[in-house]
C-alpha cells in the first residue's frame, strides 16, 4: 500500500510545507493548475500526497484514511480529544506559531488573571442574570483550561468569523482564539490574561496509529524518517 501523506492545500501554511520538506531533501511537485489541483512528492519512493485543509487533516488521520499528516498542534488536540492514543507527533516543524489565549476587554483594569476572570465571571452572572459569554472556535480546549482554573459561571459562544470582534460587536465578553503576535487583540482592545496561555502550536508532522501499516507503507515510512533525518518510528 503506497503511504497516504496529507498536506495543507492552501495559503501559507502550504508554501511552509514544501520549504520544510525542499530544505531535506524532498520536493514537492504542483500538478495542475486554477483552484483544483494535485500534487507528487520526489524523494521517497512509496508516498502518495493527499491535498487537504488543515482543519481536515486530523480528522482524516484519526479514521486511519492518511498515515501521515502536516496540520497545526491546536486543531489536533482540539478535534481529537484522545489524541495520544490515536496518533503520534513526528516533528515539530518551527512554523505555523500561535498561541491560544483568554483576553479580556482591556477596560477591564481589576481581571489581571483566571482567578480574577472567575470572580468576575460570578459578578457579571449576579449582576446581569446570565454567564459571561466567552467567544471560542476551541470549546474542547477552553473548557478544559477553564474547569483546570476553576471558572465555572461562563458560557461558550461558538465564533463563526473573527472571534476577536465578538466583544466589540457586543456577542461575547470576552474571547479565546489563537494569536500569533496579539495586535489584533489589541486593535479590538482586548488583553492577554496573565495566566491564559491555553496551548502554545505550531505546524507537526503527525503519524496516525490505526492506519493501515503493512510491509510497503512501513518501508516508505523508514524512508522518509531517514530523509528527515528522524528516528524510524518502528511501526509493528
Amino acid at each position: 500500500m503506497i503511504l497516504r501523506l496529507g498536506l495543507p492545500s492552501k495559503g501559507r501554511l502550504r508554501d511552509q510545507t514544501v520549504e520544510w520538506f525542499a530544505a531535506r531533501g524532498i520536493e514537492i511537485l504542483r500538478d495542475g493548475s486554477g483552484r483544483e489541483y494535485r500534487a507528487s512528492l520526489r524523494g521517497v519512493e512509496g508516498i502518495g500526497l493527499v491535498l487537504l485543509a488543515a482543519g481536515e487533516i486530523p480528522r482524516e488521520l484519526a479514521a486511519g484514511r492518511l498515515h501521515l499528516g502536516v496540520t497545526g498542534q491546536d486543531l489536533v488536540r482540539e478535534g481529537i480529544p484522545d489524541w495520544p492514543e490515536r496518533l503520534a507527533e513526528l516533528a515539530p516543524m518551527g512554523f505555523g506559531f500561535a498561541d491560544l489565549v483568554v483576553a479580556v476587554p482591556t477596560a477591564w483594569i481589576d481581571v489581571a488573571d483566571m482567578s480574577d476572570l472567575d470572580g468576575a465571571a460570578a459578578d457579571f452572572r449576579e449582576r446581569h442574570g446570565h454567564r459571561l459569554r466567552v467567544a471560542t472556535k476551541y470549546h474542547h480546549l477552553v473548557r478544559a483550561f477553564f474547569r483546570e482554573h476553576g471558572v465555572a459561571d461562563y458560557k461558550l459562544v461558538d465564533s463563526q468569523g473573527a472571534t476577536e470582534g465578538s466583544v466589540k460587536n457586543l456577542t461575547a465578553e470576552a474571547v479565546a482564539d489563537i494569536t500569533s503576535s496579539g495586535s489584533t487583540l489589541r486593535d479590538n482592545h482586548l488583553r492577554i490574561l496573565d495566566d491564559g496561555l491555553i496551548l502554545r502550536s505550531q505546524a507537526t508532522l503527525f503519524r496516525a496509529r490505526s492506519a493501515p501499516w503493512d510491509t510497503e507503507a512501513r518501508r516508505a515510512l523508514a524512508s522518509l524518517c531517514e530523509r528527515l533525518g528522524l528516528p524510524d518510528p518502528g511501526v509493528a
